[in-house]
């Protein structure tokens, strides 16, 4: 088959093809971004297949091998290869707060997240708040409190909510506000979700949901 006039065209001097050249730079790119700083991370390899790579996630307690194009988000692997549809897609450019992980226990927006970031943390989804059947204390709380309409933001508010139970177990009304300031409840829920907030709160202290 004739050569593509646009790849022979782009050719360097040392025959390196400009797609090549992309190709090798994504790997390596791919590389940096799952090492984090050289300097702080011991080397990890990663095993290209094509122009996909092999990764190691921790998802609510449990390791997973998956492989993935550099370029997916955390929250299209967690939903359209795991099975993890808890996570919901809402903007998928960072302002909703539908997708709302957490990541070592802090909430991260699983569309602005690589799926490589993710490498050597610990993801929690809505499912992993769970023991099995019974709903965890936010979960729980969000129920007693009617905290949710259309419900299609609720998986994102309580993951928000946890996260900040997390960091702070008995906040402010205040402080509850601001933790979840980053989610957006389209039906203006938000009166009965800091109810669910403060109710979580106390049931948290007291041990878990009813």
């Amino acid at each position: 088959m004739p050569e593509d006039p646009e790849e022979q065209c782009c050719k360097s001097h040392q025959g390196i093809s400009r797609r090549g050249f992309l190709s090798t730079v994504s790997v390596g790119a791919v590389a940096a971004v799952s090492l984090g700083n050289p300097s702080e991370a011991p080397a990890q390899e990663i095993e290209a297949v094509g122009d996909s790579v092999t990764i190691n996630l921790s998802i609510n307690g449990s390791k997973r091998k998956v492989v993935v194009e550099p370029r997916w988000t955390l929250l299209y692997v967690l939903r359209d290869m795991l099975g993890l549809t808890g996570t919901k897609i809402g903007c998928e450019r960072g302002e909703c707060g539908a997708c709302t992980v957490l990541v070592d226990g802090k909430t991260r927006y699983a569309c602005l997240m690589l799926a490589v970031e993710a490498q050597e943390h610990e993801i929690t989804t809505l499912e992993g708040l769970m023991d099995g059947e019974k709903l965890g204390p936010v979960q729980q709380a969000f129920a007693e409190e009617d905290a949710f309409q259309c419900g299609f933001c609720t998986p994102g508010q309580i993951m928000a909510v946890e996260g900040l139970l997390r960091q702070n177990p008995n906040p402010t009304f205040d402080q509850i506000r601001l933790g979840v300031s980053g989610n957006l409840c389209r039906c203006a829920a938000y009166q009965h979700i800091f109810k669910a907030a403060a109710k979580a709160a106390e049931l948290r202290m007291k041990g878990g949901a009813a």
